[in-house]
Formats: structure tokens, C-alpha cells, sequence
């Protein structure tokens, strides 16, 4: 595979931008991250105070005539679209340093991230998402456009959970019909057999890519991934894949329509829209931005009988009638490696990660180029904001970085009460999860409600929290959120992890937090300075990084160690002892500090 584009870094872009020809300004705000050979920034506009990213490459990378013209062409193609699902473009401009591409800023990054921490996700997602790609498409083909390179990681979600498609680089518009292009493009696991084969291509790559977008949404992996790319050219030559069999008919039947070796037997968008996997299944209206790290709950939605559930698993169903009633199903059959994983919650897999960057040393190497491996992209969704150690009497109380509160009783049992202050998941000692409210749950739970209550309150008032909280919104009844797997507290931090993965350390004596995610492989790191940046571990292999850091990254794998030789839970017995953590303080002024020892 081709080393990962380097992009120029040599010019630091002003804080303040201005469009030569309108004289409008733009304040860049934080970095969103890079990529071939653009740099991405929030930039807000001062006037209407409206924050938008933008796409900044600079000119010195733009040496040769055809990467120019890929520019122009992308600029030319994007800016005459308008469209509910497509990534809105609202200005471009350029100095005599960088060429600025200003565009609707989609929060909630792409698909891609929400496959690297889900793997597989459910038909109603898959169905919810999709549409949103169809509709988007469709657009773009009644145009006579095609993009040509859908994928995961060009299908951005905005705050609405809503897929807006996005990098028109490779986009081309078809000016006479029956027109076949010849350019050799795409992304390996997305590409078109014709455009493999040079027999010329049209619409039809657009559908085959879709086709991969599904397959991967419901199985977890691309259709043709292998270790090398020969091979997987060699695949989709030949189409040689396999559907796992838990994948539900329509859905299988959908998916063999779709990836077929000659173009001309593809559906085409709209015939896709039609298929029964997309209208004889249930699809949301909303999703919960809890579905980028855990399933959602259909229960309430889906006229099915389920009141409890096993945590961390998907729900694929059967295709079946909107509004009848369904049984739950297995997810499609994981790899033995990914369902040992999913078993420890990727302790194993936090373990080997950090062992393969600490045996390279990292420390030892020049600092300079530390900031390549900041990848904002791979920042945790949900973090520990807020803790309390009352385990000598009841247990650990939380808050998470969605203002969610979690306690992990003495008795290994788990009680969530979600951001909209209403809905209660109880987790029984077994993995159980039941689905409740504040004003209706079962009575032998009350006690423990009472205890949920005690411990809100007090974290509120007596714990200082920065940061602005995720604001509830439409869907978010459907949400599932991760619970506290395992907690301890040595001499020198608190180790919390959550059955998401993640697994978070905060430092008594400085105050620096780690917030370990072996789904993105990366580390956030808070340091004393309240400085929040957010690294990928094989880039810090590659660049390096600083001694402070891998000093807590050592110490984090003797933790994650500590973890996997450990069944149980172990906690402090002192009483009461309080802690706050911040995604943007380094700590927080609680009523009663925990010991530094």
C-alpha cells in the first residue's frame, strides 16, 4: 500500500483568513485533521458567528498540471450542489499561499469512524443510513454526475445524525449519454471491477461502491479486504465473496444484486430505494449519537417484546414487515480474534497496541514532527467527566462526558440514567440490561434509584464539570450508552474503563488524564495544562513523542496489565473520596480531593 500522503507543514496558516476579493474573514478555530494534501480547520465567521470547516491545501503541493485541474474540477462539480445529503459548499478562494475550500461543517465525522468502533452495526441503522446514501446519489445522477469514490470515510454525519456525502476530488460529470470514462480511480476496497478491467466506466461504480458500503455496515469488513492489495484487485475481478449466513435474506439478496461482475445487470439507485430490504424493514426516523459507539435499542420502536437484552449485542434482524413483530438474531459471525476481543472489551487488544508503540521507543526520537500524529478524527465519544468513590457503602458514581450518570454497584450491578434526565438502563450482575424510567421501574429497584438521584445531585453541586454537554434531541430515546466495566485506584491514578473499550486514567498528582481508545487506536491526552490533542498510535510509532507522554503511556499498559490479570473489580475502601476530570480542564475543584500519596 502507498505510504500515507505527507502535507506541507512548513507554513503555519494565519489565524485570521481573508478572501482577497470579498475582503470576508474567517477565524480559524481548531484543527479537524489532514488528509492527502489538505489541511482542516474550523473556521467561523465573525459576522453570523456560523462555524464551517475548511479545506486548506496548500499551493506548494500543487505542483503538477493534473492535481490542479483535480482541484478545479472538484471546486467546479461541488459548488452547484444543493442537497439535504450531500456536504453543503459555501465559498471558495485563494491567496498567494493556499487555495481555501469553505464547506458545512459535519460534526459527527464520517461512517468510517463509526465502523472502526462498531464493526458491524443493524439493519435499521444500515437501512437509516443508506437511504440517506441513495438519496444523495440520486441526486447526483440525475445531474449526469458521478463520484466515484464513495466509501465510508467520504460519508460525513452532521449533528442530525444525517449522511451528507462529501469529497467531490475524483467526481466527474458524464456529458453525453452512453459516455465511458477511462480514468483509473477509486479507493481498493470500493472500486469497480470495469474500472479495474479499463473497460471504461459510468453510474453503474457508484452503485457497486454502495453495494461495498452495505456489505461492510452489516458484516463488519469490506467484501473483498484482504492483507494485500493484488489480492483484493484479484477479488473483485473475479467477484469472489461470501455473505455470512446470519445476514438476513433481503438483505443478502440486496447485497448479490448490487456486487455483480457486469455493470449492466446493477440496479440502479432508484431501483435500490425500491428493493424490499429497504421497505419491508423498520427505519428510523432519527438515530442517537449514542449508535457511534453502542447499538441502539428498537424495542420501543419496533412493536417487539424485548425488555431486556445481553450487553454489546447488535441487533440484525430478519427482514421483515414494518410494525411486526420480530425475535432478536445473532450479529453476522465475527473473526475468533474480534469475538475474544469484543469478550475483554479490547484489553488484549489496548495491550498489544501499546506494546508495538513502547517497543519503538518513541521518546527517543526528534519531537518535531509530533503534531503529524494528531488525528482529531479519533477522538473518544465519551469520556469520564465526574467521579465519585462512595465503595465502601454503595459503590462508584459517574458522569460522563454527555452528562449521562452511571453507578457501578457493590454488588457488580450497573444503573445508568441517560443525558435527557429520563431514561434508566439497570445492568444486571449477568449483563442484562433493562430498560426503565425515572417514573416507572420496577420497586425492587427503588433503592437504588434513590442512590442514582444522591449521587447526580452531588456530583452537580459539589463537582465542577467543563465543557458544553451534548444537548438531547430527537431519537435519543432509542439510545444505549456504555457502562463501567471495571474500576481501581492505585497510588498514583484512578483507572476507569468502559465496555466500549475505552479505558481512561487520571493522574492524582498533576492532574493529566490518558483516555485510551483501542477501537480508533489512539490516545487522548490532558495534560497539566489543560491541553486536549488526540494522537493515533502508529503515527506516534512513525514521528515519535514526547518523554511526558510515553511515561503515561508505560503506565497505562502496566494498568491495562493489572486489568487482565484481574477478574474483579478492586476499589478503594476509603469513604466518599471524590475525583473530577475534564475534557478541557486538566481537573476539576471537587468539595473533597482524592489522596496523592
Amino acid at each position: 500500500m502507498a505510504s500515507r500522503p505527507r502535507v506541507d507543514t512548513t507554513k503555519e496558516i494565519a489565524q485570521v483568513i481573508l478572501d482577497p476579493k470579498t475582503r470576508k474573514r474567517y477565524q480559524r478555530g481548531k484543527f479537524l485533521g489532514k488528509g492527502g494534501f489538505a489541511r482542516c480547520y474550523e473556521l467561523v465567521d465573525p459576522d453570523t458567528k456560523e462555524v464551517l470547516a475548511g479545506k486548506i491545501v496548500s499551493k506548494a503541493l500543487l505542483v503538477k498540471q493534473h492535481q490542479k485541474e483535480k482541484m478545479t474540477q472538484e471546486i467546479t462539480i461541488h459548488r452547484e450542489l444543493h442537497h439535504k445529503h450531500i456536504v453543503g459548499f459555501s465559498s471558495f478562494f485563494e491567496d498567494s499561499e493556499n487555495v481555501y475550500i469553505v464547506l458545512e461543517l459535519c460534526r459527527k465525522r464520517s461512517l468510517m469512524e463509526l465502523h472502526k468502533r462498531r464493526k458491524a452495526i443493524s439493519e435499521p441503522e444500515t437501512r437509516y443510513f443508506l437511504q440517506h446514501v441513495l438519496l444523495g446519489v440520486k441526486f447526483l445522477h440525475e445531474r449526469n454526475i458521478i463520484h466515484r469514490d464513495l466509501k465510508l470515510g467520504n460519508l460525513f454525519l452532521n449533528d442530525e445524525m444525517e449522511v451528507k456525502i462529501g469529497d467531490f476530488g475524483l467526481a466527474t460529470r458524464v456529458d453525453y449519454t452512453g459516455e465511458r470514462k477511462r480514468t483509473l480511480c477509486g479507493t481498493p476496497n470500493y472500486i469497480a471491477p470495469e474500472i479495474l478491467a479499463k473497460k471504461g466506466h459510468s453510474f453503474e461504480v457508484d452503485v457497486w461502491s454502495i453495494g461495498c458500503i452495505l456489505y461492510t455496515l452489516l458484516v463488519g469488513r469490506p467484501p473483498f479486504e484482504t492483507e494485500s492489495l493484488k489480492e483484493t484487485y484479484t477479488r473483485i475481478k473475479k467477484n469472489e465473496y461470501s455473505v455470512p449466513k446470519t445476514i438476513g435474506p433481503l438483505a443478502r439478496n440486496l447485497i448479490h444484486r448490487i456486487l455483480q461482475g457486469d455493470p449492466a445487470r446493477r440496479p440502479t439507485v432508484d431501483q435500490i430505494l425500491h428493493d424490499d430490504f429497504m421497505t419491508m424493514g423498520y427505519i428510523p426516523v432519527r438515530l442517537p449519537t449514542s449508535c457511534l459507539t453502542m447499538a441502539p435499542r428498537f424495542d420501543t420502536k419496533m412493536n417487539v417484546s424485548i425488555v431486556a437484552r445481553r450487553p454489546l449485542v447488535e441487533l440484525n434482524k430478519e427482514s421483515a414487515p414494518s410494525g411486526a413483530a420480530q425475535k432478536e438474531v445473532a450479529p453476522p459471525p465475527e473473526p475468533a480474534s474480534e469475538q475474544r476481543a469484543s469478550r475483554d472489551c479490547y484489553l488484549k487488544v489496548l495491550h498489544g497496541q501499546l506494546k508495538k508503540l513502547l517497543d519503538s521507543s518513541p521518546a527517543n526520537r526528534a519531537k518535531i514532527e509530533m503534531d503529524e500524529a494528531e488525528d482529531p478524527a479519533a477522538v473518544p465519544f465519551l469520556w469520564f467527566s465526574k467521579w465519585v468513590d462512595y465503595s465502601d457503602k454503595y459503590g462508584l458514581g459517574y458522569q460522563l462526558c454527555d452528562d449521562s450518570i452511571g453507578i457501578i454497584f457493590n454488588d457488580s450491578t450497573k444503573l445508568m440514567l441517560l443525558a435527557n434526565g429520563e431514561d434508566i438502563h439497570y445492568i444486571e450482575r449477568d449483563g442484562t440490561e433493562h430498560y426503565y424510567t425515572m417514573k416507572d421501574y420496577p420497586k425492587e429497584t427503588n433503592k437504588k434509584v434513590v442512590l442514582l438521584k444522591y449521587f447526580r445531585n452531588y456530583m452537580n453541586e459539589h463537582l465542577v464539570k467543563a465543557g458544553a454537554a451534548m444537548k438531547p434531541r430527537e431519537g435519543d430515546e432509542l439510545s444505549r450508552i456504555p457502562s463501567m466495566r471495571a474500576w481501581f485506584r492505585s497510588r498514583s491514578a484512578i483507572v476507569l474503563h468502559l465496555t466500549n473499550g475505552t479505558l481512561q486514567i487520571n493522574f492524582f498528582d498533576d492532574h493529566s488524564k490518558v483516555i485510551l481508545c483501542p477501537m480508533m487506536g489512539a490516545v487522548t491526552y490532558i495534560d497539566e495544562k489543560k491541553s486536549f490533542r488526540t494522537y493515533r498510535f502508529s503515527l506516534l510509532e512513525e514521528f515519535g513523542c514526547s518523554e511526558e507522554l510515553a511515561n503515561r503511556l508505560l503506565y497505562a499498559k502496566t494498568m491495562v496489565e493489572r486489568l487482565l490479570t484481574s477478574r474483579s473489580v478492586s476499589a478503594s475502601a476509603t469513604k466518599a473520596k471524590v475525583g473530577s476530570a475534564t475534557a478541557t480542564s486538566a481537573a476539576a475543584t471537587p468539595s473533597a480531593a482524592p489522596p496523592t500519596h
